[in-house]
């Protein structure tokens, strides 16, 4: 997939966990948890706003895009 996730490394750097993350924007541990791994088809802008509001980031600090390699 060509974008990766970065929210753990942010919730690494705010020394924070998933619970507290979700209790503070309002969404499920689980959902988190599924952003987290990239399991997720999008993101709402009102979720990613808020996560970047507690986390204290830029949208791309959390979602980075690797293009895939194509093989001649």
């Amino acid at each position: 997939m060509p974008i990766i996730v970065n929210l753990d490394v942010m919730l690494a750097k705010n020394k924070m966990r998933s619970r507290e993350l979700s209790e503070r924007i309002g969404i499920t541990e689980q959902n988190v948890s599924l952003l987290k791994s990239g399991k997720v088809k999008g993101v709402r802008f009102e979720t990613l706003e808020k996560i970047c509001e507690v986390l204290k980031c830029q949208p791309g600090d959390i979602l980075e895009f690797e293009p895939d390699e194509k093989s001649d």
